[in-house]
């Protein structure tokens, strides 16, 4: 359901010197003409997607739901708890604490975003950082996924590991580029790269989502892998609880700060 779980929090953890990946795409040609492919259309995919999902019906039932498990990041020996809690029709909240380094913090109440860490504190989110934030909050997003983006073009194949994937170019109403790689096969989303806004610069990464589980009638992502020129984060929730009440104030940034 979450195409990039991970984007907000690469954010907060890696430093913004960071280097824009670039994707190259090889062509050849041959002494054999082979037929060109005929692609299918950005709401072919997105319905093929939705479907596989369990459906706009049984997406739309689910009102709520938490997710609990751990967070690593391998190459700098960091570990720690791993938590999300969202719930229709936007609210959204992503803590990490990290052992021995301290709670992140990215949340949005319906109205307003917020953040928190160690070296910042409390602080609002605004601009492109909070339209970002908006999007993802969004509960039943996967239902209506062509309605976030000014514009979605379906650009050709990749690989993505050892799967096919349709590369759908997805252009942000605050402009930029997102890019959204559909598994031939499943029709499920297995790759977003993105550029995460945060107070410490822009970053790009590529998120893999490389689990989905059936969670009350709709799958939804359990392990994603984040990557960055920096370092590789992981991401595994092991508890799931759909449907279950959650009050407003988890959602809602800590008086006086």
């Amino acid at each position: 359901m979450r195409k990039a779980i991970l984007v907000a929090v690469a954010a907060l953890i890696t430093c913004p010197n960071l280097v824009r990946a670039q994707q190259q795409q090889k062509s050849g040609a041959g002494q054999e003409t082979r037929p060109v492919e005929q692609l299918p259309s950005v709401d072919q995919i997105l319905s093929r997607h939705m479907q596989a999902l369990g459906g706009k019906a049984a997406i739309e039932k689910l009102t709520s739901l938490t997710l609990t498990g751990t967070m690593e990041v391998p190459s700098a020996g960091l570990s720690g708890k791993a938590e999300l809690a969202v719930r229709a029709p936007n609210r959204y909240f992503l803590s990490v604490d990290i052992e021995g380094v301290g709670q992140f913090i990215q949340a949005y109440d319906g109205t307003a975003g917020w953040a928190q860490d160690p070296i910042n504190g409390v602080r609002d989110i605004s601009g492109t950082e909070l339209a970002q934030l908006k999007r993802e909050a969004d509960f039943h997003r996967e239902a209506h996924l062509k309605d976030l983006y000014s514009k979605m073009t379906v650009k050709g194949k990749e690989k993505v590991g050892t799967s096919d994937a349709y590369v759908v170019e997805a252009i942000p109403p605050e402009g930029g580029v997102e890019k959204l790689y559909f598994d031939t096969q499943s029709g499920l989303l297995i790759r977003t790269d993105a550029i995460a806004r945060s107070a410490q610069g822009e970053i790009p990464a590529e998120v893999y989502v490389e689990d989905y589980k059936e969670i009350s009638g709709v799958k939804i992502p359990v392990t994603v892998r984040q990557v960055t020129s920096v370092l590789t984060s992981l991401i595994k929730f092991t508890n799931a609880k759909p449907n279950v009440e959650i009050e407003q104030s988890r959602f809602t940034k800590p008086k006086g700060q």
